[in-house]
């Protein structure tokens, strides 16, 4: 609440105390008087005039099980000094100059694409009104990719639906909490309690440079401090107006993208966030021209276990020819070139691990079936074990099945 009552004494001091101020209360009354100041979780103002307030009162008796209250008014005298909860109070006017925009709370933060979700820094509660407006550039490969996103889709993108790149966010770091789309500019109502997390709606990462600028201007919630309505059970702890490292707003814990949400300290703490032990699967083609691999859209943790089954033929070469996912029979012409993995067949399929650092893991023989047990975290690459994919054709067809980590 230091903020309010920081602002609250700036103008303060730069009016004269004679000069009546106007309280708009929630239920609709209108008072005149001077603020005072603030003292002990209210506001302390001295009419200049008389005013009618309502008053809840009481009707708790000795034998009450639950308390009882009732809808009274009273008259206040012209010089009285009242006492006023925030949540009391829809606005301030200082002789005419309004308060509101103390109930507004902005901050700005770059946005890049990694592997994780970034932090916004701002902790929203339910109901309170969000505004998200973006810009920058961020650049994929040779993509040019702004906040509003690009006219194509990216199946396996956070919102497979929306526009790849977009801006996107998600409140709280549970792993069923509801994306939104932002885009260059939405406003928005939280529907849940939590910290603003934000990201490009793009599944890989790998290539992205640059970053959107993002500002988050949120409409403070003054009720959400004293939801219950009860003295005794009123939210002390919330204070939207604390200064960095007061109250509850404290650092946010980190969200993966691969995992679709929780992340926590360590790799074993996060396993638990799984949705449940199902597996899911997924068919991919690779293709024999493509010396990068396929892109399988799958980022995996370490230690998970995925089940790879292949079929089709493709055309390794003129030399080599047509091989199955189990590549050439090594022979003379196996024994030329340099081949990702030197001991299995030319043209066999192959895979690595991309890791968030841009590195891979050493590449491996998958061929027609293989359980793999992943050894570190990152994202499955397929592709076939040959030194030259100018002269090949065709692509295998790969079903993969993988733990549900979201």
């Amino acid at each position: 609440m230091k903020k309010i009552v920081f602002a609250l004494l700036l103008i303060l001091a730069s009016v004269s105390i004679a000069a009546a101020d106007t309280i708009y209360l929630r239920g609709g009354t209108t008072i005149r008087g001077n603020v005072l100041g603030y003292i002990n979780g209210r506001f302390a103002i001295q009419l200049t005039a008389p005013a009618t307030l309502p008053v809840r009162t009481d009707n708790r008796t000795s034998t009450s099980t639950q308390p009882t209250y009732s809808q009274t008014t009273r008259t206040v005298r012209q010089g009285e000094v009242i006492f006023l909860r925030p949540r009391e109070i829809d606005r301030i006017e200082i002789d005419g100059r309004s308060l509101d925009e103390a109930r507004y709370q902005t901050e700005t933060v770059d946005v890049t694409l990694g592997s994780n979700w970034i932090d916004s820094g701002v902790d929203v509660r339910r109901g309170e009104r969000v505004r998200v407006d973006a810009t920058g550039t961020i650049y994929a490969g040779r993509t040019r990719i702004t906040p509003a996103g690009l006219s194509t889709t990216d199946q396996y993108a956070p919102l497979p639906r929306v526009g790849e790149g977009a801006l996107i966010g998600v409140i709280g770091n549970e792993y069923d909490s509801p994306i939104i789309e932002l885009g260059a500019g939405r406003e928005f109502v939280a529907d849940r309690d939590g910290r603003l997390y934000l990201t490009a709606n793009r599944s890989s990462y790998t290539d992205a440079r640059g970053a959107f600028n993002v500002r988050i201007r949120k409409e403070i919630d003054l009720a959400a401090m004293a939801r219950t309505g009860d003295d005794n059970n009123r939210n002390d702890i919330y204070d939207p107006f604390a200064f960095p490292g007061e109250g509850d707003n404290n650092p946010a814990p980190v969200r993966s993208r691969q995992t679709g949400g929780g992340g926590g300290a360590g790799r074993d703490d996060r396993r638990g966030d799984r949705r449940n032990n199902r597996m899911l699967e997924r068919i991919i083609a690779v293709q024999a021209t493509e010396s990068r691999g396929a892109d399988s859209g799958i980022d995996l943790r370490a230690g998970d276990q995925v089940i790879i089954t292949a079929t089709g033929n493709i055309t390794a070469g003129r030399r080599v020819g047509v091989v199955s996912p189990n590549g050439a029979t090594p022979g003379a012409a196996s024994l030329f070139g340099t081949r990702p993995v030197p001991t299995a067949g030319v043209g066999a399929l192959i895979g690595y691990i991309l890791l968030s650092t841009g590195q891979s893991t050493q590449p491996f023989l998958v061929g027609d079936q293989m359980t793999l047990t992943v050894p570190s975290d990152g994202r499955l690459f397929l592709l076939v074990n040959d030194d030259n994919y100018g002269d090949n054709s065709g692509s295998f067809s790969v079903r993969i099945q993988y733990p549900d980590n979201r």
